[in-house]
């Protein structure tokens, strides 16, 4: 079996912003009204990217500072970090601030891992906003210039901008493998039910995504040049106390380094 890549997103942010039921849309799980506080959850799925397979690792934070030792593992071993915000709450976003001060403390690289920032709700943003997405860009993108980051808005009840919010990642990670002619593999991600990750042919691409409530383009504050394709089945959940990550090999790691995000597509 081929050297194993393994890829850890971690999704921080307050209490009841939507983290959980983001997570959910990705994984077509559909939307609940219904909150239940998370502790910490892990979601594990595996990704095609042309000849390389990827095991991805979405784990959902608590909301609140309750346990201070399992939110700096998780931080120490992310590889990339959602911070989730509500549109319709100011002191959300002061959370999230909050949020990247401990990313950046526990981080010396934290420039260069992802990072999107998400402003959650945005259905309820007509009538209800707090948090303009202008004060949002300038808080990260003129106080912060150098960070790899984005920054989005979207609604998980209306499951708008959710796959974009991933092919962010995507391409702000530059994971996408050159095939063996060495050009760019265009043929797309897929997802697969196995537990283990190996280095596969590619596959074809699937359909695309679709559009916001409205077919509000405007919220997105972020060049959105990849194709999406939709995410539908989950792999495997579970919830987790304590978790580590699988580090890279160095064959694998190179190979995503000399990668052209540009060209990715996302299923």
């Amino acid at each position: 079996m081929a050297d194993l890549e393994r890829i850890r997103l971690v999704v921080l942010g307050g209490a009841g912003v939507g983290k959980s039921a983001i997570i959910r849309r990705l994984l077509g799980q559909g939307f609940s009204e219904r909150y239940r506080p998370t502790v910490e959850d892990l979601y594990s799925r595996e990704c095609v990217l042309g000849t390389l397979t990827l095991k991805v690792d979405l784990l959902d934070t608590a909301g609140d500072l309750q346990f201070p030792a399992m939110r700096r593992l998780s931080i120490a071993t992310a590889h990339a970090f959602l911070l989730v915000y509500a549109t319709t709450s100011l002191p959300s976003f002061e959370c999230v601030k909050r949020c990247f001060e401990e990313v950046r403390e526990q981080r010396p690289d934290f420039q260069e891992v992802p990072i999107v920032v998400a402003g959650n709700k945005l259905d309820l943003a007509p009538a209800r906003r707090e948090v303009p997405i202008e004060d949002v860009s300038e808080w990260l993108f003129c106080e912060l210039p150098k960070l790899r980051a984005k920054v989005m808005e979207c609604s998980a009840k209306d499951d708008y901008n959710i796959k974009d919010i991933f092919r962010c990642f995507v391409t702000l990670s530059r994971i996408v493998p050159k095939n063996p002619t060495g050009e760019s593999d265009e043929s797309g991600l897929r997802r697969r039910c196995s537990a283990y990750g190996s280095r596969r042919s590619g596959s074809p691409g699937g359909r695309t995504g679709s559009a916001g409530p409205g077919g509000n383009p405007q919220q997105v504050v972020a060049a959105q040049g990849s194709s999406v394709v939709a995410v539908t089945e989950e792999v495997k959940s579970k919830p987790r106390s304590r978790s580590l990550i699988r580090r890279a090999s160095r064959k694998t790691k190179q190979q995503i380094r000399d990668a052209h995000a540009d060209d990715c597509n996302i299923s």
